[in-house]
């Protein structure tokens, strides 16, 4: 099967049902583990971008958060809440199939505090600096819950199994 085909069908069946252009399918051993198109739209959850609806349902099947073994193709380069899901399920390649430059002529998405040219200078902002109205509230009790989780871990900093820079 061409996955990558089959990505751009997910992807053009979901604009045709009222949906945006958007379509991830993620492949292990050969197979289709998960797929989705962007259903934003549809449901009205901003999260609901295909990255995440397809990384979700791969990593329910599998029971891991990781999707190590894993080749995911997007229809496009990822929004940056797609490319956190994707680093953090750390697959062993993502496959995009076109440009933002490439599709801007005919779909964009610039948000009050969202606008992809300039976003990935927004992360790197310091927090008080950012467009996005941010507050540090400081309570003791928050970090608090972290010791908590720590010591239910036995310890351990680290979530177990996590796959790390190292690995």
């Amino acid at each position: 099967m061409d996955f990558a085909q089959h990505t751009i069908e997910l992807a053009r069946r979901n604009v045709a049902e009222g949906g945006r252009p958007f379509a991830t399918v993620i492949v292990k051993d050969g197979e289709i583990l998960a797929e989705s198109p962007n259903l934003v739209a549809q449901t009205s959850d901003p999260t609901a971008h295909a990255e995440i609806l397809a990384i979700r349902a791969a990593c329910t099947t599998l029971g891991t958060e990781h999707l190590i073994g894993a080749t995911i193709y997007i229809l496009a380069l990822p929004c940056p809440m797609c490319l956190g899901a994707l680093y953090y399920c750390s697959p062993d390649e993502v496959v995009f199939l076109t440009t933002r430059d490439a599709y801007e002529p005919h779909y964009v998405d610039d948000r009050k505090y969202f606008e992809l040219n300039t976003f990935y200078d927004e992360i790197a902002t310091p927090w008080e600096e950012r467009r996005l109205p941010m507050r540090h509230a400081p309570r003791a009790d928050a970090v608090e819950v972290y010791r908590f989780w720590r010591e239910r871990n036995g310890g351990e900093r680290r979530v177990a199994g996590a796959p790390t820079g190292a690995n």
